[in-house]
């Protein structure tokens, strides 16, 4: 099964997806926000995807903001859209500044495909942390 990765903005989400094996992460699409719920019931009709893994927005200093706050929401009716789902909020802090500084944007599809880069490194921070569980075990 695959895990999907989601980087929530206000106006775009960024999309990664997982290989079957759950070892690499790798882009997939940026959504409008608008049309985030009708985009994951056609992504869940056409893959099999466990988990889905939201970028969770702390602070630097690891406090909760006003946007943590907006992406709990949005994770809480995800899950009552979709509960045979498991939702995960991941801590992804810096993933778009490390999105920027892999490739810095130039147009505006550049900047709202780092969306889906930034969503990638969130799923590969998660991955990474799975692989270290199945080690430890």
């Amino acid at each position: 099964m695959k895990i999907l990765a989601l980087d929530l903005g206000r106006q775009w989400v960024g999309t990664a997806l997982s290989d079957s094996l759950g070892i690499l992460a790798k882009p997939y699409k940026t959504v409008s926000f608008e049309q985030l719920d009708l985009f994951l019931k056609q992504l869940f009709d056409q893959e099999t995807i466990s988990k889905i893994v939201i970028g969770y927005p702390k602070t630097l200093k690891g406090t909760e903001s006003q946007q943590t706050l907006e992406v709990i929401k949005v994770k809480e009716k995800l899950e009552e859209l979709f509960p045979e789902k498991k939702w995960i909020l991941w801590d992804e802090r810096l993933s778009s500044k490390r999105a920027e500084v892999l490739k810095k944007a130039k147009t505006k599809e550049e900047k709202i495909h780092s969306h889906s880069v930034a969503a990638a490194f969130i799923l590969e921070s998660y991955l990474t942390y799975m692989q270290n569980e199945q080690t430890v075990c």
